[in-house]
């Protein structure tokens, strides 16, 4: 499989010539001219992993692609269908086998809703937790990690590194950080991964790598 990873929380995941779409949010370019996509996934209903916008974008131009999401964004995103998906639920997307893990956003703070949060494996190698640090509780080759966020801290990124012992992370939801932050937070990152026998990698907006 091919990845390419987007600006903040988007991935595209590309197979046999197919593709997978991951949280096409608010802080990512417009996807105005993404084509052969299977499937869209939204793990939350938060604007930086989707916008009306770029599920239309996507639904002009893969007018047969099927959007996967928890039962928030199901209702949050009203004109678009969804088959709502939950912790232990899989499915068969194009070649893409995908798997469900988690419920629940991470705690931002009291004052503020806790949302639907659904975590993503893809044929089962890469993991995306989404806003939430999911231990899936099966191997993961490769994991995309949130590093920064409202909602987290450095302490808990080098710990979740560690209890997923990925052979290779790399940083998600970066775009809350500058990018000296970044490169201290992805540091830490990548000591925890090396600790528990991988690597990790940092990625810019748009560079691929085969998984």
């Amino acid at each position: 499989m091919r990845l390419t990873k987007l600006e903040h929380a988007c991935l595209v995941v590309e197979k046999d010539g197919r593709k997978l779409v991951v949280d096409p949010g608010s802080f990512t370019s417009p996807l105005v001219d993404l084509h052969a996509v299977d499937a869209v996934v939204v793990t939350h209903e938060h604007a930086d992993h989707w916008t009306p916008d770029q599920l239309g974008h996507l639904r002009d131009t893969n007018p047969d692609a099927v959007f996967y999401g928890p039962q928030g964004v199901a209702d949050a995103a009203d004109g678009h269908e969804f088959h709502v998906v939950t912790d232990g639920d899989a499915v068969q997307a194009g070649p893409f086998a995908l798997s469900f893990h988690g419920t629940r956003h991470a705690v931002i703070h009291e004052s503020i809703p806790v949302v639907d949060n659904v975590g993503v494996m893809v044929d089962g190698s890469l993991f995306y937790p989404g806003d939430q640090f999911t231990v899936p509780g099966v191997p993961v080759t490769t994991l995309a990690a949130p590093v920064g966020a409202p909602w987290l801290k450095v302490g808990e990124v080098i710990d979740y590194v560690a209890a997923v012992a990925p052979s290779l992370a790399f940083p998600t939801h970066e775009q809350t950080l500058s990018g000296a932050g970044l490169g201290m937070h992805f540091d830490r990152m990548k000591a925890s991964a090396q600790a528990a026998g991988g690597d990790a990698v940092q990625l810019a907006a748009h560079e691929s790598i085969e998984i």
